[in-house]
């Protein structure tokens, strides 16, 4: 099984934060956003992690290496310019040889336990589906939400009942993407709508801690939070 980190944002909500040092480096309790990731992958078997970056991705790499200081083979995606959620991945979807994989925002954070990462994969094959989502409940940001989701895991668009935000934490196959042009900036959500439409995709309701890391207020919120006994 391999993963992949989404680091590639500019982060101008972060600014003035962002303008020297890219998100994904920013410390949480004296850690780098995407360590924690790192850390919680590797501690769960996947060890075989992809990252794509843009601005200031050298220091990303400076600061990660091979990734062999955190038990993990790191390999890197580096964009000339953003190319979106989708368009970062389709250049990067060779990394993945065919199997379904896992795909992180680097700005988010949360304590879900990605041991059952292998397992979901195994599924989603097995139902001939395109994408599962991790899903959470709306936070005071984003209070309309994203998708539905119904009794037995089937994701679906808003109608009018009670919808869920989704996490930036997905297990996508790579014939999610193989319409795209690699080099290309193209958004996941138009992706996703359309596999929702043929009712491929599936996903779960996650009540554990989660937190889009988007502007210094929540990274000093979630510093917080981390540093209660």
């Amino acid at each position: 099984m391999r993963a992949m980190i989404l680091a590639a944002g500019r982060g101008e909500r972060m600014r003035p934060l962002t303008d020297s040092c890219p998100k994904p480096l920013l410390r949480v309790r004296g850690v780098p956003l995407i360590t924690w990731h790192i850390r919680h992958l590797v501690k769960a078997g996947i060890t075989d992690i992809m990252i794509n970056h843009a601005w200031l991705g050298a220091q990303i790499e400076a600061a990660l290496g091979d990734g062999a200081q955190e038990g993990a083979r790191i390999a890197y995606s580096p964009e000339t310019r953003p190319l979106e959620t989708a368009g970062g991945i389709a250049q990067a979807l060779a990394f993945f040889e065919d199997d379904p994989f896992l795909v992180v925002n680097g700005d988010v954070w949360c304590d879900w336990d990605f041991g059952h990462v292998s397992e979901l994969a195994a599924a989603l094959t097995h139902e001939q589906r395109l994408a599962w989502l991790l899903l959470v409940d709306n936070p005071p940001h984003h209070p309309q939400g994203d998708f539905t989701l119904a009794d037995h895991g089937q994701v679906g668009m808003p109608d009018g009942s009670t919808t869920l935000t989704f996490s930036g934490i997905g297990i996508y196959q790579p014939k999610l993407f193989t319409g795209l042009t690699k080099g290309k900036p193209a958004p996941l959500a138009p992706l996703l709508r359309a596999a929702i439409a043929q009712r491929r995709v599936s996903g779960m309701h996650y009540t554990g801690h989660w937190v889009d890391v988007g502007t210094p207020e929540r990274l000093a919120q979630l510093d917080d939070w981390l540093s209660r006994p």
